[in-house]
């Protein structure tokens, strides 16, 4: 059984990281090897990103979410860009994103075949 963190670990980062790399490349110019200390990668991980051999999910660019997903994307890259730094608190921006608007709940459930679980829904998780 696949746990939600698993999901967003195989489908959710790698696309976040292929898109946010296109957008800072394309948009704000940025070098290859800039984008991939960034984000913790090399510069060489960062090209197949961009040649799209690394990173992307159809489920996610299938899903009726991807729009906005995008458009949450574009906004990252611009904080990023422009608050050199700010890259771990973008990718948690867009990680909650992708599960406030159902799209993480859509993964889990083309997935795995499972019920959504609670803690994907956004109900709140006891601790004990």
């Amino acid at each position: 059984m696949k746990t939600p963190c698993e999901i967003v670990v195989w489908y959710v980062l790698p696309t976040i990281r292929r898109e946010l790399a296109k957008e800072l490349v394309d948009t704000y110019h940025m070098k290859q090897a800039d984008v991939g200390r960034l984000f913790g990668v090399t510069d060489a991980a960062i090209s197949q990103y961009l040649k799209k051999k690394r990173g992307g999910s159809a489920l996610i660019e299938s899903s009726p979410h991807y729009p906005p997903f995008v458009s949450e994307i574009k906004k990252s890259a611009k904080e990023i860009h422009d608050k050199n730094g700010a890259t771990v608190i973008e990718l948690c921006r867009i990680c909650s994103f992708v599960r406030q608007c159902g799209l993480l709940a859509d993964i889990y459930a083309q997935t795995t075949g499972y019920e959504v679980p609670d803690c994907v829904l956004g109900s709140n998780v006891e601790f004990r």
